[in-house]
């Protein structure tokens, strides 16, 4: 799915479209609708990056248990645990 966003309400934002993607995206994270690696992700920047983005403003990383296991589980399948 696609979604257009009108010219009129990029202008309206006074941001540029990179802007207002990260603040549709940072918003969507703050919300616990995504996750951090999909927030960078769709921002096609690095997690420490997107971590440092969200510090920034003030907004904690979402991490809880199963969140955890699955970061243990995925280095343990890269070989570094």
């Amino acid at each position: 799915m696609s979604l257009v966003i009108s010219d009129e309400i990029v202008k309206a934002s006074r941001l540029s479209e990179n802007e207002l993607l990260i603040e549709i995206v940072v918003m969507l994270f703050k919300l616990d609708k995504i996750s951090l690696g999909k927030a960078a992700e769709l921002l096609k920047i690095p997690q420490i990056r997107f971590q440092r983005l969200i510090a920034d403003r003030g907004i904690c990383v979402h991490y809880d248990v199963a969140e955890f296991q699955q970061d243990i589980q995925q280095l343990n399948t890269k070989g570094w645990l």
